[in-house]
């Protein structure tokens, strides 16, 4: 038996409560985690924004140590560190056979597989394939990735969600360059490691957006080389930081419909604009016919950063190691298991950065 933190059912309160977690079976990962992260995605979860079967142990940012592997898992071994993988791609649907395996069309199989169970026996699915919200995990071998050389254990978590996502929503979907400049809505926990992004791509300008002043600090030491209070008036306000023309990127890590016209009326004629966030069908984005024309602007979804974490995880390392990304500058709060469902009310709330859960 293992504590975990499980969501009954949509909509209800998270239970910290022990789970009985079996041995891991062929192609199979026995996983001790270190950490995990608490992301808006869980809450989506939580709430049926997102839905996946229930009860579920939810919680998809983490990394840990191998305890034990099943029957032909060569890649990892007892004792290795580990990051898990929230969505390993297949190699084999159409996504995959285009490179764009971060769309991969099977990558959320597991986590309508039973992979434990309540202690009355009800069975237990693993929210976003990973069930990360407990003291171990079994994950199936693609979801288990080794931690690179030079990471701590604990901040390698990160590395998982927060940190692929905005890093690849600056380099893979939005392609900054150096001497552009990018404007970033939203300063969580994803919008701290976008920020970062922007700033190893070499934007000039740097613009933070959120509802909460608090967070200007935050930004600030992410990258951003100024701070907006999010009202009305925003678009203006960065038109004016940018002799009245806009950015040439905006990325949009908030997921409401408010906020993604706010970030393409933001950025320049020609423009970028890429929405990290994950709204719900009641966020209706609008816009005419005329002003897609006259604005000849991009506006692009992008998924878990359009990343390759086998291929983007190193490079991320690297940049850990060279000083230039500061994984510990994303976390605001590191709490127990038991602190999740608050870290979930500072969520709605729009407190703080990223909440590490350390075991």
């Amino acid at each position: 038996m293992v504590r975990a933190a499980v969501l009954p059912a949509v909509g209800a309160p998270l239970e910290i409560t022990g789970i009985d977690l079996p041995e891991p079976g062929p192609g199979q990962v026995r996983v001790r985690l270190a950490a995990a992260g608490v992301c808006h995605s869980d809450l989506s979860l939580s709430d049926g924004t997102m839905r996946v079967p229930v009860p579920a142990v939810l919680g998809h940012e983490g990394a840990g140590t191998v305890v034990s592997v099943g029957e032909g898992v060569t890649h990892v071994s007892p004792g290795a560190g580990v990051i898990l993988n929230w969505a390993p791609s297949c190699g084999k649907c159409h996504a995959c056979s285009l490179g764009e395996v971060w769309l991969c069309a099977n990558a959320l199989t597991g986590a309508g597989t039973v992979y434990a169970r309540r202690a009355d026996g009800t069975d237990l699915y693993p929210g976003l394939n990973v069930a990360a919200f407990a003291e171990e995990t079994v994950v199936p071998a693609a979801c288990a990735l080794p931690v690179p050389h030079g990471v701590p254990l604990t901040d390698a978590a990160l590395l998982g969600c927060a940190v692929l996502t905005g890093y690849g929503a600056v380099h893979h979907s939005a392609k900054v360059q150096p001497g552009e400049t990018v404007a970033v809505f939203g300063v969580g926990g994803v919008g701290l490691a976008t920020l970062q992004a922007a700033r190893i791509a070499g934007a000039s300008k740097i613009v933070a957006v959120d509802v909460s002043p608090e967070k200007e600090s935050l930004a600030r030491r992410a990258g951003a080389t100024d701070y907006l209070v999010a009202s009305e008036n925003t678009a203006r306000e960065i038109r004016g930081l940018t002799d009245k023309q806009g950015v040439d990127v905006a990325v949009e890590c908030v997921g409401r419909a408010v906020t993604i016209r706010t970030a393409w009326d933001s950025t320049r004629r020609g423009g970028r604009t890429t929405v990290v966030g994950i709204g719900g069908k009641d966020q209706q984005v609008t816009f005419n016919a005329l002003e897609i024309f006259h604005w000849g602007r991009t506006l692009s979804g992008c998924v878990y950063g359009n990343s390759d974490p086998a291929k983007d995880l190193p490079v991320l390392a690297e940049h850990v190691r060279a000083g230039r990304l500061d994984l510990g500058a994303l976390v605001t709060e590191r709490i127990a298991l038991d602190g999740i469902p608050a870290a979930f009310d500072n969520m709605l709330a729009g407190k703080g950065g990223r909440a590490l859960v350390v075991f």
